[in-house]
């Protein structure tokens, strides 16, 4: 699978405050889905194109929470993008991070952009994040 980044998808033409970021983008994603196929394609393209960009290489055990450098990494992005996958809202950690994620584009104005992978149209019946 090739995802195909245009030269003109640059962060750097996208309006973002004076603020600064430890990353201009936070991935959100659930990892048996999606971390050895799409999202590892997802990522690499976005760092060869020197976009910096946070992604957990940890799957959290079961039953415990979200890291506060998690938090944090979420909080320091200009952009997240929330990769909606067949098992995404099954998992307690990606809804913590959703919850943290939508808790930063109310109070800090940070860019969120769904991605849906998988999912049919009649799973995600309101798009609007």
């Amino acid at each position: 699978m090739a995802i195909q980044l245009s030269a003109s998808s640059s962060f750097s033409s996208v309006p973002f405050s004076t603020r600064s970021y430890t990353h201009d983008v936070f991935l959100s994603f659930r990892g048996e889905d999606t971390r050895y196929n799409f999202i590892g394609h997802l990522h690499r393209n976005l760092v060869q194109r020197g976009i910096n960009t946070f992604i957990d290489d940890h799957d959290l055990p079961r039953g415990e929470e979200i890291s506060e450098a998690l938090l944090r990494s979420i909080e320091g992005s200009k952009l997240s993008l929330i990769v909606f996958s067949e098992n995404y809202a099954s998992s307690k950690w990606c809804l913590d991070e959703l919850v943290h994620i939508l808790g930063c584009r109310r109070s800090k104005k940070q860019m969120v952009w769904p991605i849906f992978y998988k999912v049919l149209g009649r799973k995600t019946p309101n798009r609007h994040i």
